[in-house]
């Protein structure tokens, strides 16, 4: 009889894949600064792999649903990403500059592969009744990469050098490719794919996120939540310096959010069905509205328990809207509406942190104001969606 592909082998490989991916970003932008000599150039890596994962998403999540083998797919993706990495790094200094960001925004087609792209793989290796443990788990591994990225970025680029790290994160990324390539098959897919395009698919996945109450409250909710956390991303180097007495210890207060959210998602993973999921988003944004607002103290203790209640409301709330997607979401369209919202989210972030530059150039009490603000705007918006069909789904989510 053929063994069940456990989710050990599941969380292993998303733990490398996100900890490659965390590493990647901070990994190129010193390796840029070190090899093109220039903090425009290192900043324009980043967002030149950032920027295209809005469009690469929808259509990547497509492919993966009509995939009868969508863990083969999602192996391909993992590989270009890190040949992708692998080749910017090697054409830094050596290629003209409009090249290797070329080669960037490529690159960055694939990232929601690393996100959105697993986690819609996730009821094909647990049994429904333990996917909101699993939803958790693998919520933690989000937050497990979060920690472990940057400090290995940072700690990899002292000892070794900027190109170093980068080299790590690809073979962190290459490493999770084989526990993707043996995810289970999905035998009827590939006939039911033949029956409509790609394009029709997109279609179809767009009008359940934007159709089905539950999901688009909890997609908006989720996006506009990641633009307040962009916007405190970018307060973080100033926090460090006029709060700890110096920007790299901003590094500490990133380490802490994502203690506290990996914490408070180990808590979730015991009592998976303790409060609705629907509600965890919402409230989620209000405790990181409340973070904001403390991190605007000024003092070193206020601000590292404000940081830790900041990732106490993000940790769960991706927790929960993994939850959401998974009960709303159909199964033949799961993956790509893993990967739009996954897509949507980076966009809000980097849309956040855009903003809040210019406005922290200006006072930064003023940028963490903003952001407070647009987090409780973030829970606001999930009640601007009519909650005719949510009520019952929570109804439904609580009572299984």
């Amino acid at each position: 009889m053929k063994k069940r592909y456990s989710l050990r082998l599941y969380l292993a490989g998303t733990v490398a894949a996100r900890a490659g991916d965390e590493m990647s970003g901070p990994a190129l932008m010193l390796a840029g600064f070190a090899l093109a000599g220039s903090t425009v150039d290192a900043s324009s890596l980043l967002a030149g792999i950032t920027v295209s994962a809005a469009l690469g998403g929808p259509v990547l999540g497509a492919l993966l649903d009509r995939a009868g083998r969508p863990g083969r797919l999602l192996a391909g993706g993992l590989a270009l990403y890190a040949a992708g990495l692998g080749t910017i790094l090697a054409g830094l200094g050596r290629l003209p500059f409009a090249v290797t960001i070329l080669i960037a925004v490529l690159t960055g087609l694939l990232g929601p592969a690393l996100s959105g792209g697993w986690t819609a793989q996730l009821p094909g290796v647990v049994p429904g009744d333990h996917l909101p443990r699993a939803n958790a788990l693998d919520a933690m591994t989000f937050s497990v990469a979060s920690l472990a990225g940057p400090a290995l970025a940072g700690g990899v680029a002292e000892a070794l050098g900027a190109p170093t790290a980068v080299l790590v994160s690809v073979v962190l990324i290459a490493l999770a490719s084989p526990a993707a390539w043996m995810l289970p098959a999905l035998p009827g897919r590939a006939k039911e794919a033949r029956a409509t395009s790609v394009i029709g698919d997109l279609a179809a996945g767009m009008r359940v996120i934007a159709g089905r109450p539950a999901l688009a409250r909890a997609t908006l909710t989720s996006v506009v939540s990641c633009m307040a956390q962009g916007m405190l991303m970018v307060c973080i180097p100033l926090l460090g310096e006029r709060v700890l007495g110096e920007a790299g210890r901003g590094a500490v207060l990133l380490s802490c959010a994502a203690i506290s959210a990996l914490v408070a998602n180990a808590v979730l993973a015991r009592f998976p069905r303790s409060v609705a999921p629907d509600t965890i988003i919402w409230v989620s944004a209000l405790v990181q509205a409340v973070a904001l607002a403390l991190a605007m103290w000024g003092q070193p203790v206020v601000l590292i328990v404000a940081v830790l209640i900041a990732g106490i409301g993000e940790g769960p709330q991706l927790a929960a809207l993994f939850v959401v997607r998974h009960r709303e979401a159909p199964e033949h369209l799961r993956g790509q509406i893993f990967t739009t919202g996954a897509s949507l989210k980076i966009t809000g972030f980097a849309l956040g942190a855009a903003v809040a530059g210019p406005v922290m150039t200006w006072s930064l009490p003023g940028a963490l104001a903003l952001a407070a603000s647009v987090a409780v705007l973030a829970a606001l918006a999930f009640f601007a969606i009519p909650s005719a069909t949510v009520d019952s789904s929570e109804d439904r989510a609580m009572s299984t």
